[in-house]
């Protein structure tokens, strides 16, 4: 229960820069709809306002639920709004949009692990005795229970759970950020997602998708990472 707070402190963060860098991107390249909603914030309320469900039900529920081999994690969503009049005129503006949620959580995970391969280099922490669970990627040498294993906690979320919302988020497959930005920058792919798109079961399809193909990217992408922290 206990790391329940953190996990949930480190998932709002990441969802709402995520789509705060949506929102963002969009208004500079000119279409101001979601700076209009609220969504260019980091005020995490206008997101959770926007998506309930995606933001506080889903995420606390998936902690209890969903348990692996590396502990407890969360999952859920956010949205920002968009023209598709605007993305239909300048489909290369609409890619950088599309992009920038996934660059907003690759920084984040850049941030956590830089942390904590200062922290490991400092000597405040150091390499678990084993690797179960993405929210202990550091032992501290204070002691469990004190500030630099709460602050450990922090970084190994915020590093973990960003590196896997930017990789999932750049699959090439509709509804992911990362079909979205191949249909901006090429216009036969645009077709094909618009058509895809178009039919009302596809959406929850490509999530299915998605879910399935996932592991098998994340996961060598995730050891080689650890590699460099721990190397």
């Amino acid at each position: 229960m206990l790391l329940l707070p953190l996990w949930y402190v480190v998932f709002l963060l990441s969802i709402t820069c995520h789509e705060a860098a949506h929102a963002w991107a969009a208004q500079r390249g000119g279409d101001p709809t979601a700076y209009h909603g609220g969504q260019v914030s980091l005020n995490p309320l206008p997101h959770v306002q926007r998506e309930p469900f995606g933001t506080l039900l889903v995420p606390l529920l998936s902690f209890f639920l969903f348990s692996s081999a590396e502990g407890r994690w969360m999952i859920g969503w956010a949205s920002a709004p968009y023209d598709p009049d605007w993305e239909q005129r300048h489909p290369r503006r609409a890619a950088a949009m599309a992009a920038a949620g996934p660059a907003a959580n690759l920084i984040l995970a850049s941030i956590g692990f830089a942390a904590l391969k200062l922290g490991l280099g400092a000597g405040v922490w150091s390499m678990p005795e084993s690797l179960h669970a993405f929210d202990l990627l550091v032992g501290p040498v204070a002691g469990e229970g004190s500030v630099w294993d709460a602050l450990g906690r922090f970084c190994s979320v915020l590093f973990s759970l960003n590196l896997l919302l930017c990789v999932f988020n750049l699959l090439p497959i509709p509804p992911m950020d990362g079909a979205s930005v191949l249909a901006g920058l090429s216009g036969p792919a645009r077709a094909l997602r618009d058509r895809l798109s178009a039919q009302p079961m596809f959406g929850l399809i490509g999530l299915l998708v998605a879910w399935q193909v996932f592991p098998y990217l994340f996961l060598p992408v995730y050891v080689v990472v650890l590699g460099w922290l721990y190397g």
